[in-house]
């Protein structure tokens, strides 16, 4: 992957938008970084896209084609086929972060989105690492 990949974002929350495009674009620097409110016309919007992305993060959430459905159709895609697609969620419960795994994703980002660790987490997965980030191990003592 490049050093200066390719970004693609789906993700209707506003917030977690400007955060993402100012770590990614201000603090990382990266130019080649598309963001999209919404899923509509996913397809469509995948297609228009003016790069091939070398990562995509995918918000579970979002409306009205959900993170799984999109993960669907973008391995459907060749040029895709090797690009790591990484889910963000707030509802990081295990049995969804199973979910999440077994669908198919590279790894997982938590929201809200961690200002302080996420530039370390996106080197990780320019560097090819499986990034699973805030996965709550249920047995782990809250007290």
């Amino acid at each position: 992957m490049s050093i200066n990949p390719k970004i693609l974002y789906i993700e209707d929350d506003v917030f977690s938008r400007e955060i993402m495009t100012v770590l990614i674009t201000e603090v990382l620097g990266y130019r080649d970084y598309v963001v999209y409110q919404d899923s509509s016309n996913f397809e469509e919007k995948l297609a228009a896209v003016p790069f091939v992305p070398d990562i995509i993060f995918l918000d579970i959430h979002v409306e009205p084609i959900d993170g799984f459905e999109m993960l669907k159709i973008c391995r459907a895609k060749t040029h895709l086929d090797k690009t790591p697609i990484i889910a963000l969620t707030a509802s990081i419960m295990a049995e969804e972060v199973n979910d999440i795994r077994q669908e198919g994703f590279d790894g997982l980002v938590g929201k809200p989105i961690n200002q302080m660790t996420f530039p370390d987490l996106l080197q990780r997965i320019i560097q090819g690492d499986e990034v699973w980030d805030e996965v709550w191990d249920l047995d782990d003592d809250f007290a």
